[in-house]
Formats: C-alpha cells, structure tokens, sequence
C-alpha cells in the first residue's frame, strides 16, 4: 500500500471481475446445500467407514515419518514400528477417517458428488429451518428495507428453534475470552530468526493483497462507489501486524462477508466498525449465545447470499460479448469455483492480457502497412512528392506502439520491398512507444535493409523510441544523424537532393 501497488487493480478486466463474483456466489451456494439439508458427511457412519483403509494407511505413514525424524531405521528396528502400531487406537482411525470424509464431501466439486447420499438422508427439520430462514429473508424485503431482513430471519428463526426446544443443529461453538499479546517479538528479535519465512510472508502479502482489493471491486460493484485501494492495503497490514501480536493468523478482505453487510444495508465506515465491535462483545460476553445460532438458519442466510452475489449483468451479456472474453470469464467462473479463487483470477488475467496484446498487435499491424508511394494512400504532406520518385521511395507509417506483440511486421519489412527502392522513409511520428522485443525486431529490418544497399529515413522519431534507439546505437550507426528528420517537409527535401539527384 505504501509503495502505490494498489492502484494497479483497475487494471483487472471486467470479465474477470465478473467470474470471481458469479464464482462466488456458486461456492457460496452449493457448499451450504449440505448443512440445509442437514447432513453431515462427517456423522455419516457409512460414508465415514468407506475411509478407514486410508485412514489406517496415512497413520502408520506418520509413524514411519515420526521413526525418520528420531533417526530409527525401520529395517534394523521394525520392532519398534510394530509396537507403534499396535497402540494405534479405533478413535484414531476414525478420527482420520472423518477428515477424510470432510475433506472428500468439501467444496463445489465434493459437494455435487455426495449431493445424492445427502438427499437420501435429509433432516427435515433443519431443511425447513433453512426454506423459512430463505422465505422470511426475500419476504420481509417487501414490507420494508429499513430492518434488515436477514438480521429478521436469524432472531425469528433461531427464536423458534431455541424456544421450542427443538432438536436442531447449532453452529460449531464460539471461543470466549480475549487472547494476551505475545511481545517477545521485539525483546527476542533476530533477523536469523524470521529471514526463513521472509519468502512465504511475501507470497501471503500478495495474495492477501489480490483477494482484498478483489473484494473491494465487488464491493464497488455492488454500492455504486470507488474503493481507495493503497489505503486497503495499508489498513489490511497494520490489522495483520496488531492480531499477529495475539496469535491471529493472517487475513484478508472476505468476499462474502462484505457482501452480507452490503445485502444487510451497510455501505460505510461505519458498518465494519460495528461489525468488529460485535464480534468482541461476542467474544468476551456472548459466545455460549451465539453458539446457538441453528446451523441451518445461517447455511439459509448464505444461500441467499450467494444468490445475491452473482452477476447476472455479466451472465445475461454473454450471448453478445465477444468470444475471448466469454472464454476468460468462464474460465475464471469454473476454476474458481472448483479449485482456487486467487489463482483462477491470475490465470484470468495473464490470458485477458495475452488476448489484449494479441488484439493490439493485430491492430497496429493493419495500420502499419509497407507500400509504394503509388500505391499507398497518401497523407496530407505527401500529396505533391515528386512523380519520378514513387517507385524508388518506399514508405512505412507507423500508426502505434511497436512491442513483442505486433513485431513480426518488421520481420518481413524485407521481402516487401523490390529491388527498384532505393530510399526507406520509416515515418514514427504515431509510435509513442517501443518496447524490447519491438527495439531488436526493428534493428534487424534496418540491418537487413542497410546490407541490400537502401537508405533508411527516420521522420519525426518520438522521445522514448528516440531515447532507445540512440542507448543501442541504432542511432548512428545504422540510420545516421543526417538522415533523421523533425517533420517530412525536411524529409523530403532530403529525397530530392539524394535520390537520382534530378527531381524539381
């Protein structure tokens, strides 16, 4: 944030902003299918038993690491492995066997696959909690939007619940007490100490940082406002640096979140504020409450999250938006909800860019072309240039930026040329800019031009590519100083000094 990377998010393109939202929302919904449906996949004991060959496997393959790190070799000591082994206990296997199971139903792609086992076992308690938590949310918007209709649905529906005494399940229980700050990282500081984490703090910065200011384009989408992204980020780390004190582990902007207070009718500072302040207060006083909260309500309450959340802006266009950008929008859309948002949303982002370029290329390519006098189309300062001159003159306009994208242009100047030109007039007054890739292309078409004997003329040659061309000598050595000109007016008298030397 300090160093101004923030700015660089406007650079994300549309499409891929639109993925990550409609991502989002699938994520959002079909993972909290399960929990209104009120199955388990942990508590399913015969899903759970499918694991237990693994379980069993990945246990004794600890044990072996375990014996590796002491310096035991099983092959000289397998009785002690042995031993190891048998006191491996039922709870452990079926402790392994549950996060195995947990992990196997996780996600969009686990949940679609145990969606049929799941519906085989419904709990139809849980499943009209959520229906009535989703009913009381879109409903109550139609009386009135000045109480938050999703705050309505939690307080009635989990009055019910907990009134009746009903036989619900509640969310995983809240932790209470306030954690006590570690400060022996400035009493015991060595840089010895930290630098082999140096590496991977980065990598959390920057994907911290992506997800965050990712959030905030959502968040602009939604509100109608423009996020300030340096003071983001400068706000993420200053709260990463204050909870690393007490133990907390780093964090980011969180996408659903943001999106339920925004749904609720929090657009301002003042929101996030209350937000943190509740969530102490639940910490330090409310925590055994809150723990009450039935777990299918809030899996209604993010149902209807993730259906708000998508964009249906983006998915209604589809059927007009040109095909490159439907296809970086898909791809965002899947690999984000199958497999990892923040990656998903670089991949999108190097192929919009490839694409972009590709398209630039394309476009300066067309507008580039290599033509006689004769056949080009003449701009307003060429229209009286010398008849007897047409063919032995060629010339080139260059009507944009020259880099690695739209360099293979110059790579066949050559073969455009006859052998009747003798002067080449390079007109770069509309190239504001070269890059690398466009500096060597350009190099080689003026070698190869220079060893056929033909003359190269520079017109009106711009400050960056002038600046390039002159740090690689291009400038003089293959196009000399006489022969670069401020406008085609000096250019062209020029022509008529050197060329046959018998124009008027």
């Amino acid at each position: 944030g300090l160093i101004g990377l923030g700015k660089y998010i406007k650079y994300i393109p549309y499409p891929v902003v639109s993925g990550f939202m409609t991502a989002i929302g699938v994520i959002i919904l079909v993972t909290q299918i399960l929990p209104s449906l009120g199955y388990y996949p942990k508590e399913d004991t015969a899903f759970v038993a499918q694991f237990k060959p693994k379980a069993e496997e990945i246990i004794l393959d600890n044990i072996l690491k375990e014996e590796a790190g002491e310096g035991i070799l099983v092959l000289e000591d397998f009785k002690e492995t042995v031993k190891r082994a048998e006191h491996i206990t039922e709870g452990q296997i079926l402790k392994e066997s549950q996060t195995l199971a947990g992990k196997e139903a996780s996600g969009v792609i686990g949940a679609v696959k145990i969606l049929p086992r799941a519906l085989q076992h419904t709990n139809w308690l849980e499943l009209l909690l959520a229906l009535g938590t989703i009913i009381i949310i879109y409903g109550f918007k139609r009386i009135t939007t000045k109480v938050p209709s999703t705050l309505v649905a939690l307080i009635v529906m989990s009055g019910i619940a907990i009134g009746f005494k009903l036989n619900y399940r509640p969310i995983e229980e809240i932790p209470s007490g306030l954690p006590i700050p570690n400060l022996r990282i400035f009493s015991e500081f060595n840089v010895a100490n930290i630098s082999p984490y140096i590496f991977t703090a980065l990598t959390l910065a920057l994907l911290g940082a992506i997800d965050s200011l990712l959030t905030s384009v959502v968040a602009d989408n939604m509100t109608k406002t423009k996020h300030k992204p340096n003071k983001e980020l400068i706000g993420q780390g200053i709260g990463n640096s204050i909870g690393a004190l007490f133990g907390g582990i780093p964090g980011a902007g969180a996408t659903i979140r943001t999106v339920v207070n925004i749904n609720a009718g929090g657009k301002t500072r003042l929101s996030g504020m209350m937000s943190s302040i509740l969530l102490l207060v639940i910490l330090l006083a409310l925590g055994p409450i809150a723990s009450q909260i039935p777990a299918a309500v809030l899996a209604g309450i993010l149902i209807t999250v993730g259906i708000g959340v998508m964009d249906y802006k983006g998915l209604k266009a589809i059927p007009y938006m040109p095909k490159p950008e439907v296809i970086i929008m898909i791809i965002v859309l899947v690999l984000s909800s199958v497999w990892n948002l923040v990656y998903a949303v670089g991949i999108g982002l190097v192929i919009a860019s490839l694409m972009f370029m590709k398209k630039i290329g394309d476009l300066t390519a067309e507008r580039s072309d290599v033509k006689s006098l004769l056949k080009e189309k003449a701009w307003s300062d060429e229209i009286d240039f010398p008849e007897n001159l047409k063919e032995k003159v060629f010339i080139k306009h260059i009507k944009g930026p020259l880099f690695f994208g739209s360099t293979s242009d110059f790579q066949q100047l050559m073969n455009q040329i006859p052998d009747t030109a003798t002067s080449i007039i390079i007109r770069m007054g509309r190239m504001q800019y070269i890059d690398q890739s466009g500096l060597y292309a350009l190099e080689d078409a003026l070698v190869a031009l220079a060893n056929q004997g033909k003359k190269v003329l520079l017109v009106n040659v711009l400050k960056q590519p002038k600046y390039l061309l002159e740090r690689i000598d291009i400038i003089p050595d293959l196009v000399p100083k006489e022969q670069i000109f401020d406008n085609f007016k000096d250019c062209l008298v020029w022509i008529k000094e050197n060329v046959n030397g018998k124009s008027k």
